[in-house]
């Protein structure tokens, strides 16, 4: 019996695949999960019958009751509910003018206090009390802070100052400054409107990420221009069936997690490239981990399956070990079979991607002040700070004033995905613009304000804030895991395991999730062989979880980048002493008596074997010092090979006793004879430190 997909059927009557399946579960009874669902053909038959029009006993009763009173079809009880819906009276909140602006900025009337946000120059804060400068400087001396005119003060200094001027203030909200629009505009749906997905590739590297990318924008865009297109902007929008799609011209889950670690979390749907003839690799793992880590969306594109050994079944196999169950195997998975070089399954794959955003329904405001998110940014030596946004709400025009991180600026010129003008750009929409006062940070958000100025106090104000916050940033760690569950911060525990084999993975996982209650869960978001890399430390950093390492070590930039995002790195040789660690912290019992000081990392350059002696290490001192009584690991491929001591340490012929960074040294170590050129050896010491009290 022949079977016809739900987004098939919804086509030919010419409604959307969400209200077929309202249909079909309220009117017939007949369940389905989604536009990739099957109908029997009967149904299909029943259902288009009742639908499309009356049956001919339905129209001889009718004709019999005339047309004093006629029985209206399912199909128009839908469409008079629809239209009710659309025709409703929708009640448009009034838009701020100038001068409603202006009373809210600057506060008010002589009874009411003085409203001021985070920082204010002296002169500002002067004006808005409506008190000489020098009288307001006075204050300030006698509050104890020596300010000038142009000075920048914070809002405890203000409201000392004001307290002695007998002046009340209070501290205003960034909305007041029009850097944020009132959320409730968006629950009521008042002015939302369809917008694009937004779309990007991923998948491991070889599997023709970038050959799908080419094969799509040369289908859908290239064709209509003359003499082709290059890529400006890292982002571009095709159209297809009078729909249209914008895709991220940046694939990569490093760049997707750099971004959502920002907050910027931009993407709709993720297009998973696999090649038909390799399978699921490890880069294809991490970027599944980190879509379902951002909750995403995933649409799988079979890619090369034009190629010998190309195995679909195989593909759609290994991804069920992944929670990606395809729907021709019952599951809601999307596969699409594709050859980015054949060009077969292009369109098929877009069409997937707009049905899966059909459902999604994605809408936006396009009636309000814009915000969005910064793709790219460049400085160019012709024409300044370029920076390459994607509006996510409301519209932007030439001559807005933006203000982007702690960067600010008002838009002199704008530039689509073919390097043409434009004057606006509405949701889902990226373009290139002028006129930033600097090169923003890729991942930061952008807000439009009423002026430039109003854009300039922001930025700096920003600026202080990220100086003074910069050192207190907070994230999850063992040691204080116990107090954030007490004070309500976490309900999670989201962990990264990176071992030296997979079997230590799996037992680890198992063990790590069966500690979970029901104060705060353990989930594992992440794990693979190897050492622990940037790319895991920028996931911890966007899920706030904390990496444990299995006999690996973390790599110098993964190091550096972890001290710099303060994310908790363990490491360990057993596992029951990872899981005990994990244990005490969830009960408020760790209390850690020994740590570990790294005091340096040698490179191994050179290696000579002697016959009474064994082998003996060329190596060059890279960070820190490594002593004569030093501790050391033997690490190679970021995977721990022997933790001993050093047998010796010298400087040409002489015994030393440390040899610090930038020097040559030769060395041999305890019982150990395996040492190659390219090896790192990391000396490290343990000290004792207080027992924190409960």
């Amino acid at each position: 019996m022949s079977k016809i997909r739900v987004y098939e059927l919804a086509k030919e009557l010419d409604i959307t695949s969400k209200e077929l399946i309202a249909i079909l579960k309220d009117e017939f009874g007949i369940e389905v999960k989604n536009h990739m669902s099957v109908v029997e053909d009967e149904d299909a038959a029943l259902i288009k019958e009742l639908l499309t029009g009356k049956t001919e006993t339905t129209a001889a009763v009718e004709t019999a009751v005339g047309d004093e009173k006629k029985t209206p079809s399912i199909v128009e009880v839908y469409e008079e509910i629809l239209s009710e819906e659309v025709n409703k009276p929708v009640i448009k909140p009034k838009k701020k003018g100038r001068k409603d602006e202006k009373d809210e900025l600057e506060g008010t009337s002589a009874s009411d206090s003085i409203e001021i946000g985070d920082f204010i120059t002296v002169k500002e804060f002067a004006d808005k009390l409506g008190k000489p400068v020098n009288e307001v400087i006075k204050a300030l001396i006698f509050s104890g802070v020596m300010a000038g005119i142009n000075q920048e003060i914070d809002f405890e200094t203000a409201t000392k100052a004001a307290a002695k001027l007998s002046v009340s203030i209070r501290k205003s909200k960034e909305e007041s400054l029009g850097i944020e629009e009132d959320e409730t505009e968006d629950l009521e749906d008042i002015n939302m409107v369809k917008r694009p997905p937004i779309v990007t590739v991923m998948g491991h590297v070889d599997h023709g990420k970038t050959s799908l990318l080419d094969a799509i924008r040369k289908a859908k865009v290239t064709e209509s221009e003359a003499g082709g297109i290059t890529q400006h902007i890292g982002a571009y929008t095709i159209t297809l069936n009078g729909e249209k799609i914008t895709f991220l011209d940046t694939p990569g889950h490093e760049a997707f997690t750099a971004m959502r670690a920002r907050g910027a979390q931009i993407t709709d749907i993720v297009i998973l490239v696999v090649a038909a003839d390799d399978g699921i690799m490890p880069q294809t793992e991490e970027a599944i981990n980190h879509c379902k880590a951002a909750n995403v969306p995933i649409v799988v594109a079979i890619n090369k399956i034009d190629k010998e050994g190309a195995n679909i079944e195989k593909v759609k196999q290994e991804l069920t070990e992944f929670g990606l169950v395809s729907e021709e195997w019952g599951g809601d998975t999307i596969c699409v079979p594709v050859s980015a070089k054949a060009k077969i399954g292009i369109d098929d794959l877009l069409e997937m991607v707009l049905l899966t955003a059909e459902m999604k329904e994605l809408k936006a405001d396009s009636n309000r002040r814009a915000t969005g998110t910064v793709i790219e940014s460049k400085l160019d030596k012709g024409r300044g700070p370029l920076a390459t946004l994607l509006v996510q709400k409301g519209t932007l025009n030439v001559g807005d004033s933006i203000l982007v991180g702690s960067t600010y600026g008002r838009i002199r010129a704008m530039f689509d995905d073919k390097q043409k003008k434009i004057k606006s750009a509405g949701p889902s929409i990226p373009v290139e613009v002028l006129g930033l006062s600097d090169v923003p940070v890729a991942g930061d958000k952008f807000h439009e304000v009423k002026d430039e100025k109003t854009a300039r106090g922001m930025a700096e104000a920003r600026k202080i804030k990220e100086r003074s916050q910069l050192q207190s940033s907070v994230r999850v760690s063992l040691e204080d895991l116990y107090s954030q569950m007490k004070e309500g911060k976490i309900q999670e525990l989201p962990i990264i395991i990176k071992a030296d084999v997979q079997g230590s993975i799996e037992a680890l996982k198992g063990s790590l999730e069966k500690l979970s209650t029901d104060e705060i869960k353990v989930r594992v978001i992440h794990n693979g062989v190897g050492a622990i890399t940037e790319t895991d430390i920028s996931l911890a950093t966007a899920s706030n979880a904390i990496v444990i390492g299995f006999n690996v070590r973390p790599d110098n930039n993964a190091a550096a980048l972890a001290d710099k995002e303060k994310v908790d790195v363990k490491t360990y040789r057993i596992i029951y002493n990872a899981v005990d660690d994990i244990r005490a912290a969830m009960i408020g019992m760790l209390m850690p008596d020994i740590k570990e000081v790294i005091q340096g990392r040698v490179e191994v350059r050179a290696t000579y074997k002697v016959s009474a002696i064994g082998t003996i290490a060329g190596a060059y001192v890279l960070t820190g010092k490594i002593t004569r009584n030093s501790e050391i690991r033997l690490i190679r491929n970021g995977i721990i090979l022997v933790e001993t001591k050093l047998a010796s340490l010298k400087r040409f012929k002489d015994d030393v006793k440390e040899v610090a960074a930038g020097y040559e040294c030769g060395l041999s170590i305890e019982k150990f004879n395996d040492i190659r050129e390219g090896d790192i050896i990391e000396a490290f010491v343990m000290e004792e430190v207080k027992r924190k009290a409960l």
